[in-house]
């Protein structure tokens, strides 16, 4: 049976979890309100550089087709969309494919429709799962094939770090910072309407003007009274930075970066500790899931090691460290112990 014959009947609703379903999607959230765009954020974007930046500086062992612009492009596109899929081209090189359709067997992968983009247009291929490169993340039981994103995970607070800094970007651009209200005398209704257009929309200066010689009320409003009034309104009551620092917190926490990272007062222990964090319990995982995926497809054992390049530790310390294990083996050596079975009590063996 032919690879095709497999698509024909197979309903287009896989079709969701490619590229154009995800166009299609985040117009209808953006459409219904903010859920799913924020990844515009500055937050997202650093966290995703970092996952992209820190994959393409990985050590891939076994392979040669992992090169370092792949990695990058690995780690961008399993931040933003949660999962990456290329197809192991004959001249030994990985193409990256922009959408997909699949055919599962047993809840795994067994054939792909394939849409490759070109400068001039995409082109269509079908592959079977042996073909096809395919990491994922985030996966669900009751869609194993398909990887979720972070933000997916995390939508209400997607959502708020989306909402809070679009109130505050239109708050700067349409609130009248720096106006005020002040007293002016009495002129004609043609003065004031000249000067009201020459004072209308310069952020900062006199945009109103009040008169002093008006009689109401059985009164003379007071002379005397020149103070100006400020328009600028305050938003301290909704508590905007607090909101704004919580939810930038909690995507940070979502990508494994720490928040302090990206405090004022980070200092180089907590930088290396937020290194440490990200790649021992975010990304490292990560890469030990695609090296067996490409050991799996490629016939080799790709071993990807992201803890060496970013060199998260404390180099001070795993120096005193490594000079106590020396010291430790001479004084085992000259005991009479096995410094492997010595490494094996403390668990130190090569396989861990």
């Amino acid at each position: 049976m032919a690879i095709w014959d497999i698509f024909k009947r197979e309903k287009r609703s896989v079709s969701s979890t490619g590229y154009t379903g995800m166009l299609i999607g985040a117009r209808q959230d953006y459409l219904a309100g903010t859920t799913g765009i924020a990844e515009l954020t500055g937050t997202v974007q650093s966290c995703v550089t970092l996952w992209a930046n820190v994959l393409s500086l990985a050590d891939v062992n076994g392979t040669a087709i992992l090169d370092r612009h792949t990695m990058a492009m690995i780690g961008r596109a399993l931040a933003l969309r949660g999962e990456a899929v290329f197809y192991i081209g004959d001249t030994g090189s990985l193409v990256a494919v922009s959408d997909w359709d699949l055919s599962t067997r047993n809840g795994k992968p067994y054939a792909y429709r394939l849409s490759i983009s070109e400068a001039g247009g995409n082109k269509s291929i079908t592959a079977l799962a042996a073909e096809v490169l395919h990491f994922r993340i985030g996966s669900d039981a009751t869609s194993p094939w398909q990887g979720s994103a972070p933000l997916h995970r995390a939508r209400l607070s997607a959502g708020l770090l989306h909402s809070v800094e679009t109130a505050l970007s239109e708050i700067y651009e349409e609130a009248p910072l720096g106006s005020q209200i002040v007293p002016f005398p009495e002129s004609p209704d043609v003065d004031m309407e000249a000067l009201g257009r020459g004072f209308r929309g310069r952020r900062g200066r006199v945009l109103l003007r009040e008169s002093t010689s008006v009689a109401a009320a059985g009164g003379v409003a007071p002379q005397q009274d020149w103070r100006g009034n400020d328009v600028t309104p305050d938003i301290r009551g909704a508590l905007p930075t607090e909101t704004l620092d919580a939810a930038r917190a909690s995507v940070l926490s979502a990508f494994g970066v720490l928040p302090a990272l990206v405090g004022t007062s980070a200092q180089g222990n907590l930088v290396r500790e937020a290194q440490r964090h990200l790649c021992t319990y975010m990304l490292q995982p990560i890469a030990a899931v695609m090296a067996e995926e490409a050991s799996n497809k490629l016939g080799g054992n790709v071993v990807i090691d992201t803890l060496r390049p970013v060199q998260a530790f404390d180099t001070g310390g795993r120096a005193r460290a490594l000079a106590t294990i020396i010291q430790a083996l001479g004084q085992a050596k000259e005991l009479g112990v096995d410094p492997e079975q010595a490494l094996k009590l403390v668990h130190w063996e090569d396989s861990v």
